[in-house]
């Protein structure tokens, strides 16, 4: 392991979100010794068709804590309303704080361009306290930080105002399966609301019983997802890894490197991401 330790932040918007497009780099930099946090912004307590408020924000809170102890991850979850996330200046707030008591390298968040509100408020708060993390007099309690960590954004498809670019792809064809039982922890979405929101309830339903049928069914689509990120940074993936390695790569995570942040140069890839070769 290199001898700095690295520190690794992450805002998504839900709970589950961090895990979905940053699982697999989650897996890979504790496996070399370095630290990892997620934070969901929202509790998530609309995030389902027949339970809500309260009960919800607690279920999915567990769940989401289950997911941390498989990738050996901290996981906190600010307690905001599902769908009413602003990015107004007591929500920054929280992000400067959060950004300044972790000191981390790497800041990851949404894009602030997206479907869903509140990931459209995870790119816009994050982008606005990344600048303010340094300035003494924004949030005075907490002490402000003398670097700005490299910002990146967590994988989309969206295309306005500006389509998604990949600047850092990642082979996570060795680390999968367990991305997938991370998912798996987060019942509440993956087995209930998501097949809802898609009309797919009764396609779940049918899904022999047991918890092993369970996770191979929702490992079918997962792989399916994955390997459609590898393709969407295939490019990227066959220059980092070469061209046999990758183009035999099934599934992958992605990130765009944000100008917000502190500017990453090209020698300062392996050393933030040494679980990528060196070329």
């Amino acid at each position: 392991m290199q001898d700095k330790q690295l520190r690794i932040l992450v805002f998504g918007a839900h709970p589950d979100d961090c895990d979905v497009r940053f699982g697999g780099m989650a897996l890979k930099y504790r496996a070399l010794g370095h630290q990892v946090k997620f934070i969901s912004m929202t509790n998530g307590d609309t995030g389902h068709y027949s339970m809500g408020g309260g009960p919800l924000a607690r279920r999915r809170y567990e769940e989401a804590q289950a997911a941390a102890a498989i990738a050996d991850v901290e996981y906190e979850i600010y307690d905001i309303h599902n769908g009413e996330l602003q990015a107004d200046m007591p929500v920054r707030n929280m992000v400067i704080c959060s950004i300044r008591n972790y000191k981390p390298d790497l800041v990851v968040c949404h894009r602030a361009n997206d479907y869903h509100p509140d990931h459209r408020a995870v790119g816009q708060s994050v982008q606005d306290a990344i600048h303010a993390i340094r300035v003494p007099n924004v949030a005075p309690l907490t002490e402000p930080l003398s670097y700005s960590p490299v910002m990146a954004y967590l994988q989309d498809r969206f295309t306005e105002p500006a389509a998604y670019r990949v600047d850092i792809a990642v082979d996570i064809d060795d680390v999968v399966e367990r991305v997938i039982d991370m998912l798996a922890c987060h019942v509440s979405q993956w087995f209930e609301w998501l097949p809802y929101d898609r009309g797919g309830l009764d396609e779940v339903a049918k899904v022999p019983e047991g918890e092993a049928q369970r996770r191979e069914w929702l490992a079918g689509q997962m792989r399916t997802r994955f390997a459609g990120v590898a393709d969407q940074g295939r490019e990227k993936l066959i220059e980092t890894y070469g061209k046999e390695h990758g183009k035999a790569v099934k599934c992958a995570e992605v990130l765009m490197v944000s100008e917000y942040g502190g500017k990453l140069e090209p020698d300062q890839i392996p050393v933030l991401f040494p679980f990528l070769p060196s070329r």
